[in-house]
């Protein structure tokens, strides 16, 4: 007997996809696989700056079947389309249509591969195939966490056959991936995959569903303290590398993350290399302060060696001489400063 239509589960037909740094040569790969009637859309988040225009549409054009572009605020999702964020704006999914929005950023990124992945997974649930491919630090990893506890599939380019194996590497530290392989690979997969049914709706807790819910609707609008982030989670004593605003601590299985109450939100690499970077910055900004005050101190000292006052001239000679040593102790503070991150970790497993 025929199940009817309306009883029929959906299939496999969402596809989201994040890369960073090697993920123009990637995306190529993987979209020139793809058939004419690939019959889902695809989702595209890369890390691009935000104040340089985008041509990856153009150049996925030039390689895949499908039409590629960037779309508009409120466009509704159709089949056969690859739809690539914009720069400097995240791109979203909310009752079949893309949101193009400008909320705060994640992971120091807009838009953000993360914020793309939940979008979906809250959206559709089981229907959802999120794929991390090439690209540095983590971002993807807590937006693919999401999608396979919502009941959809993770995928993860093989670390070794990537450009950059970080966001892979972090990705399946902390997601148990249904999938791990090359790019050569990766098209056949999802073209497979499209005829597989999605499984029922993955139920959750009423209070991951909220902060689920509450994270989108930051990513849309931000309004983080309004909308009661700050409670969703443990109160750290960190503050925002960004807006220097109060981080909460957010837990997602073994992954840590952290939100201010503007709406900015950092997994530990990428609040540890903000941090890090930060310190340099002020570093440099001490030594200058210090270089500005012995120019100063000695252009004083000049001034009264000229008037014949010489007692006094040696006195600013003295001091600026004397910070002009905490200048170099500074100077010398920033050649053994590290700029570090999360993936330390992964430094210390390939040590010998």
């Amino acid at each position: 007997m025929t199940t009817p239509a309306k009883t029929r589960k959906p299939y496999r037909d969402i596809v989201v996809i994040g890369t960073s740094t090697g993920g123009v040569a990637a995306l190529m790969t993987l979209v020139k696989a793809l058939p004419a009637d690939f019959p889902a859309p695809i989702f595209v988040v890369m890390h691009v700056p935000a104040d340089s225009p985008s041509i990856l549409p153009q150049l996925l054009s030039s390689v895949s079947a499908l039409q590629v572009r960037h779309p508009q605020n409120g466009e509704v999702v159709a089949a056969g389309v690859i739809y690539v964020a914009r720069p400097d704006h995240h791109l979203l999914l909310e009752d079949d249509r893309v949101l193009v929005t400008r909320g705060p950023k994640e992971n120091r990124f807009r838009p953000s591969i993360d914020a793309l992945f939940r979008s979906a997974a809250y959206t559709y649930g089981p229907r959802v195939i999120g794929v991390v491919l090439t690209g540095y630090l983590d971002d993807g990893t807590s937006g693919l966490w999401s999608v396979q506890r919502m009941g959809g599939l993770a995928v993860v380019q093989e670390p070794r056959d990537a450009e950059q194996p970080s966001m892979p590497t972090n990705a399946l530290e902390f997601v148990a991936a249904d999938y791990v392989v090359p790019l050569s690979e990766m098209g056949p997969l999802l073209v497979s995959l499209m005829r597989e049914r999605a499984p029922a709706k993955t139920r959750l807790p009423a209070a991951e569903l909220d902060l689920l819910q509450i994270e989108l609707t930051i990513a849309k609008q931000g309004g983080g303290f309004e909308l009661g982030i700050i409670d969703k989670g443990q109160l750290t004593p960190f503050t925002c590398p960004d807006c220097h605003g109060a981080l909460t601590q957010l837990i997602e299985g073994k992954l840590i993350r952290y939100r201010c109450h503007t709406g900015h939100a950092y997994t530990v690499s990428a609040l540890l290399s903000e941090v890090t970077e930060s310190v340099e910055s002020m570093l440099y900004q001490a030594m200058r302060g210090l270089e500005e005050t012995k120019m100063l101190l000695h252009n004083i000292g000049m001034h009264f060696t000229e008037t014949l006052q010489t007692a006094v001239a040696e006195l600013f000679f003295q001091k600026a001489d004397q910070t002009g040593r905490q200048a170099r102790v500074v100077h010398e503070s920033i050649l053994k400063h590290e700029s570090l991150s999360g993936d330390l970790q992964f430094e210390r497993k390939r040590l010998p």
